[in-house]
């Protein structure tokens, strides 16, 4: 048997590490945490310095039975979990548990796994950091005190069934301040001038710096340059550089994953981990930018191979953001020679992301020339001008451009390319000037990554606490992501072209937005709630202090019961102070006017299935009730919107001679007919829909329904063979059953289901890793 036994977190990483020791080493996965704090009020004892009680959770049961059966036969206990709070909590864990003793157990870390690594680890063993173990146990605990407490005031005074967390609910604050933001927002339009000119059979683009407030203005000065004559008055070329960005950190990681490839937060943390596990890069959870000498000397080797001499620079970057481990890496490829790694597409597009990323934090400056053109109107005091920007030597930009959040405006400014060659006092001819209405723009929405961004600079979370508190305030509904389209909108565009003057009117869209965050309308209460009651738990600059604290304490420079006794007294009173308030004072319902038709009250407000519009008053018996539309907020629907909703459900014709109903559901606008529902998806209105293109989604929903079922039988018409996601399935009542791969779905007879079904194995329970609490 191995004398020797090396316990981390993971199988794969498992997996990986054994291969890099020899026949004297047992490696074993503790499948992420094995204890926790249990459900209920017995796990913190208030009164006893928040003294935790833990227990295995039950799907790790098994995990520690066998840990112990190899604990038994090993001279040496090494705990290698991650090089972080939530890494040092795991080893105290299985330390406690295993019951191991202190002379035959090593606490080894390493923020890659590579052979060297593993083996410097080895030979550089330490005991575990309680100061670290605390400052993950401060948050947890806290967590749950938070959670556990405040959660049943909003049961009690806005819905049941509702959660709330710490930072969580500071995250849903950005959203739901933004999202008002906007709402409020008032566009205010003016006019820009742009011109093509034509320069020896080639086009150079200008634009007048200034924009024009009124229409008449604009048209006044495009008037006034049909008579015109154009010039280039001034010629600057000036040389400019551009710096490469650091080495990733998980935020700037998952910023440039979103904007580049895609990627939810949670995706590229999923992906990284992989990578980390198989030993391809270094530590996924970082806020250093530092890179290690050996690191920044294995870059030059593959860049003065790859590139030659003039494209390397040596550059040592620090961290902007207050707390971070800069003893830590940034996150990069554990071998620069590794041009491509990842065992499938997303884990080659995000190592080749990283690779790229680190090359290029040590490669030299691009080098440019800036131009800037100025262009005389012979009538005017107005001058138009042109920019252009040549690459004279491309540094590091040969391998990588970090992308931004504001990419549509650029791309709507046009690109800084190459212009014609031009001499001062050269004469222009003008193609075409257009003059034309534009509109400010709102605050923009947040996305996954922005939002990160925002949390980070506000020093709200750390790199490990981002993706979980992005992923829980969707699934609890407080948030959801998706794409909405823009609304039409008019503006005026007028043209001088061959000596003409022209004025349009046209149709944009305005206001579309690709995979934003946008707040429910159970959100906007809560949140308003938590800030009138609870100012501190959601407070930014407090949740900041808070965040503080936890890294005081790894440091050693704070007992983490003190710091919770001090956060808990105030917090405590206020749960109690909340009794006092009245439901109805909650603000989740507002009066918008009284029904034309009956004179009684409009109300909005939440219902048990998500927010409404009502007429009549909680103890009218003719109440009446239609569901608020996608977008729509119970604070801001106006009276003329509700009686809108009051139309539905609305009869939009007839198909096979039975009647085709258009309504809103519990998830979202419908159609029935026949007593099958199709939904409307978002480009149908159930409020403007008519009946072909409602009978044409009927026969579609019919159509896709058709292709997935395969058989059912006359002896039981409940059980029925249909085409699933991931092959052919038996569906039975309400259970789904497995079909085996030597049998085709077809061919089935009924008694050859019937024992499929009988005869289906139990599902087994597998071990799974549980996720890091934040």
């Amino acid at each position: 048997m191995p004398k020797n036994l090396v316990i981390v977190e993971s199988p794969a990483k498992a997996k990986t590490i054994e291969g890099y020791l020899g026949k004297d080493f047992k490696v074993a996965s503790s499948y992420g945490h094995v204890r926790d704090l249990p459900k209920g009020d017995k796990a913190i004892d208030i009164k006893n310095k928040f003294k935790p009680t833990y227990e295995v959770t039950p799907d790790k049961k098994d995990v520690i039975k066998q840990l112990k059966n190899l604990v038994k036969d090993s001279d040496t206990i090494y705990l290698a979990s991650d090089d972080d709070r939530e890494g040092e909590a795991i080893s105290w864990h299985l330390k406690e548990v295993l019951k191991l003793s202190d002379d035959k157990t090593k606490r080894i870390v390493f923020r890659e796994i590579t052979k060297n690594a593993i083996l410097k680890a080895l030979e550089n063993p330490r005991a575990i950091d309680i100061d670290l173990v605390n400052a993950q146990q401060a948050r947890r605990i806290l967590d749950r005190l938070v959670g556990f407490e405040l959660s049943p005031v909003l049961w009690k005074k806005v819905k049941a069934g509702l959660s709330a967390g710490r930072v969580q609910s500071v995250a849903v604050r950005f959203i739901v301040e933004r999202e008002r933001e906007i709402e409020k927002f008032q566009s205010k339009s003016s006019y820009k001038v742009t011109a093509l000119f034509d320069v020896k059979g080639k086009t150079l683009h200008a634009e007048l710096p200034k924009k024009f407030e009124t229409q008449e203005e604009a048209e006044a000065f495009l008037k006034d340059c049909l008579e015109a004559d154009f010039s280039i008055g001034k010629l600057e070329k000036k040389p400019a550089k551009k710096t490469p960005a650091a080495p990733f950190t998980t935020s700037t990681l998952q910023q440039e994953a979103s904007r580049k490839l895609s990627f939810s937060v949670s995706q590229t943390m999923t992906i990284a981990q992989k990578l980390y596990e198989a030993g391809k890069i270094t530590y996924m959870r970082t806020d250093s930018v530092n890179l290690s000498e050996e690191a920044m000397e294995s870059a030059k080797k593959q860049i003065l191979s790859a590139f030659g001499p003039d494209y390397h620079k040596a550059r040592k970057y620090t961290s902007k953001s207050e707390g971070a481990q800069e003893a830590h890496e940034a996150i990069r490829p554990t071998n620069f020679s590794n041009q491509e790694a990842g065992s499938d597409r997303n884990e080659q597009r995000l190592y080749e992301l990283i690779w790229k990323r680190s090359i290029a934090s040590q490669m030299a400056d691009a080098q440019l020339e800036k131009t800037h053109v100025s262009i005389d109107i012979s009538n005017s005091d107005h001058h138009l001008s042109a920019t252009g920007e040549v690459i004279k030597f491309e540094g590091f930009l040969k391998v990588y451009l970090e992308s931004t959040d504001e990419e549509d405006e650029e791309e709507e400014n046009g690109n800084k390319g190459l212009l014609p060659p031009l001499t001062i006092g050269q004469v222009l001819d003008l193609i075409e000037m257009k003059s034309r209405q534009t509109f400010t723009r709102p605050p923009a929405r947040y996305t996954e990554a922005s939002l990160v961004k925002k949390l980070e600079e506000m020093g709200i979370g750390r790199p490990s606490t981002y993706a979980p508190t992005i992923s829980t305030i969707q699934k609890r509904n407080y948030v959801i992501k998706e794409s909405r389209e823009g609304k039409p909108r008019q503006y005026t565009e007028m043209v001088i072209k061959d000596g003409k003057f022209e004025k349009a009117e046209k149709t944009e869209y305005a206001g579309s937005d690709k995979n934003k965050l946008f707040p429910t309308n159970i959100a906007m209460v809560v949140n308003d709630f938590l800030v009138e009651h609870f100012p501190n738990i959601i407070d930014y600059k407090f949740t900041a202090k808070v965040e503080k604290e936890f890294d005081d304490i790894a440091h050693g420079g704070q007992q983490w019961d003190q710091m919770i006794d001090n956060f808990y007294g105030k917090f405590h009173s206020t749960v109690e102070n909340t009794a006092n308030v009245e439901r109805a004072n909650v603000s989740s319902s507002r009066e918008l006017g009284k029904d034309p038709k009956t004179g009684k009250p409009i109300i909005a407000r939440l219902g048990k299935f998500g927010p409404l519009v009502q007429i009549g008053d909680q103890d009218d018996e003719d109440k009446q009730f239609a569901s608020l539309k996608k977008g729509q907020f119970i604070e801001s629907i106006t009276l003329e919107e509700a009686l809108e909703l009051f139309k539905l459900p609305r009869d939009v014709g007839t198909f096979e001679d039975k009647k085709i109903v258009a309504a809103i559901g519990r998830f979202g606008p419908y159609v029935r007919h026949d007593g099958k529902f199709v939904s409307l998806g978002k480009e149908y209105d159930p409020l403007s829909i008519n009946e072909a293109e409602a009978i044409e989604l009927i026969k579609a929903k019919r159509e896709a329904d058709a292709k997935k079922h395969i058989k059912s039988f006359d002896e039981n018409p409940d059980i029925q063979i249909l085409n699933g996601r991931w092959g052919p399935y038996i569906k039975f009542g309400k259970k789904n059953y497995k079909i085996p791969k030597d049998k085709v779905a077809e061919d089935l007879t009924y008694a050859e289901t019937m024992e499929l079904i009988e005869n289906q194995p139990d599902k087994k329970r597998g071990k799974t890793t549980r996720k890091k609490k934040s």
